[in-house]
Formats: structure tokens, C-alpha cells, sequence
């Protein structure tokens, strides 16, 4: 029986057509700033609350849960029914609300208060190994705190590039978003993290849509091998 080899991935022209991609996207949306040092508690909090969510909701079920819990101490000592209460309009509330009470406990449990600043010292393989052993924590939630929160130089993959590099054909079609995650990482080129992950996402709310996507007002015609094309 013959054995089919896997295909070997061309890193050095994906990392050009990335390139092509990063630049064509800046042109349209701008080059976005990162606004600097945010609390990365904080931000891993709030980017729990915005799974299987809009930002809308997202944002307003953060606001809810602040807004209760002024302290992350309160949270401590809160049933998880009335912290499920705060952030019911982010969905999954009972589940959302048992997690984010376990982490917190292990945080005070590891760190001795309620602070995850020890994460800006960490190696990315360390605080995703760190972080990813907590139920509701995986790959995309530390990459999006690390880059958002401490300016890491790590790219998370959300739903929007999910789809969009496997459209481009800048990754698998069949890869699960963890091993796009890892296939990207290394086409990405330094310090472009953020502005690319900022402008990925603003292309695939307003053109490379999941659904009836604008491909006659896509910048990328003669890059993209997407199938079901809608040219109407």
C-alpha cells in the first residue's frame, strides 16, 4: 500500500502572501495602535465572558459583573448563582460564572492576592501551559491576554481569521484553529501582531462575512481561493 506524504507547507511564500495581505488591510483600515499596559486579570475575564458571544453582549456582561463586584475579592465570596445573575447576557452564565470563580480561587491559591502580573514574566509556552490547565481557558484566551494586555507578540486567532486564513489558503481548511494558530504565528512579522489581528477581524465583520461574504468589495481577488465566491 502506497503511504501519501503530507503535504510540506511552503513557509516562505505564505509568509510573503501574509505580508501582501497585512499591507493591502492597513491601506483600507489604517494601522491600529496598541493603547499599552492593561490589567490582565482583567482582560482574561472579560475575554471569558466574550466566548460564544458578540462584543456587545460581551462588553455588557462585563460591565454587569464590575458593576456587582466592584472588587475581584466580592467575586470570591459570591454564590456562582448571583455572579451567573450579572453576566446572564453573555450567555452560558452558569458555566461562565463556576469557571471565572474556580480561576480566581487558584490565583488567590498561587499568587497570594488577586493579580495576574506575574504573567508579563512568563514565556509564551509558560503562561499558556499556566493558563490553558483552567477549564474555559484555551489557546486563543491567553494569546488574546498576552497581546492585548502585555503587548506580547503573539497573534490569537478568533472566529473571523479562523475563517478568513483558511479562505486565503494561508492555512488548512481542515486544520483546528489551535494548529492554525500555531501555522500563523511564525508568518507573522514583527510587530504586526496587533495591527493585522485588529484589521483580520474589521475585514471579516464588514466584507469576508460567514455568511453571503462581499467578495466584489474584497482586496483580495487574485490571493483568495475560496470556492463559494459571492460575486452578485
Amino acid at each position: 500500500m502506497k503511504i501519501r506524504r503530507p503535504k510540506r507547507i511552503d513557509t516562505k511564500a505564505l509568509k510573503r502572501k501574509l505580508t501582501v495581505v497585512d499591507r493591502r488591510l492597513a491601506r483600507r483600515f489604517g494601522t491600529p495602535r496598541w493603547d499599552g499596559p492593561e490589567d490582565p486579570l482583567e482582560s482574561l475575564i472579560g475575554t471569558i465572558l466574550s466566548q460564544n458571544t458578540n462584543d456587545v453582549n460581551s462588553e455588557r456582561a462585563y460591565r454587569g459583573l464590575r458593576k456587582a463586584f466592584p472588587r475581584w475579592e466580592m467575586l470570591l465570596e459570591a454564590p456562582p448563582r448571583e455572579i451567573a445573575r450579572a453576566i446572564r447576557v453573555g450567555g452560558l452564565a452558569n458555566q461562565k460564572s463556576r469557571r471565572i470563580k474556580s480561576f480566581l480561587r487558584w490565583v488567590k491559591r498561587t499568587y497570594g492576592r488577586l493579580t495576574l502580573d506575574a504573567l508579563r514574566k512568563m514565556s509564551v509556552p509558560e503562561a499558556v501551559a499556566t493558563l490553558t490547565q483552567h477549564k474555559g481557558i484555551g489557546l486563543k484566551t491567553v494569546y488574546v491576554t498576552l497581546l492585548f494586555a502585555c503587548g506580547t507578540e503573539v497573534f490569537p486567532v478568533d472566529t473571523h481569521i479562523y475563517r478568513i486564513v483558511r479562505r486565503l489558503g494561508l492555512a488548512p481548511e481542515r486544520a483546528s484553529r489551535d494548529r492554525v494558530t500555531g501555522l500563523m504565528q511564525p508568518l507573522v512579522r514583527t510587530g504586526r501582531a496587533y495591527p493585522l489581528h485588529i484589521n483580520l477581524i474589521a475585514f471579516g465583520r464588514a466584507v469576508c462575512k460567514a455568511q453571503r461574504p462581499l467578495c466584489r468589495d474584497c482586496p483580495f481577488p487574485d490571493l483568495c481561493g475560496y470556492p463559494h465566491k459571492n460575486l452578485r
